[in-house]
């Protein structure tokens, strides 16, 4: 059975939501897709921390929780039926 992809880092720039994990991949998730995140003052999206064994980030300030797992099932573009 896989196990579910675990965080090392977060980051932030002005567009994208960027996460390292722990088998060095990044995974990189628009901005636009987390409002609350996106709306935040400057330092809150900062103030976050791994939960779940580092499957998920939570920031207690925003009250905002996303799983990382949720940004691999979604970083991939929707295809259309041919």
């Amino acid at each position: 059975m896989p196990t579910s992809p675990k965080g090392k880092r977060v980051g932030f720039d002005p567009d994208f939501l960027h996460v390292t994990l722990a088998d060095g991949r990044v995974i990189s998730t628009p901005m636009a897709w987390y409002p609350q995140l996106r709306e935040a003052r400057l330092a809150d999206p900062a103030r976050h921390r791994f939960i779940c064994d580092r499957t998920a980030i939570e920031w207690p300030t925003l009250d905002n929780h996303l799983s990382i797992g949720s940004m691999l099932a979604t970083a991939a573009p929707e295809r259309k039926a041919a």
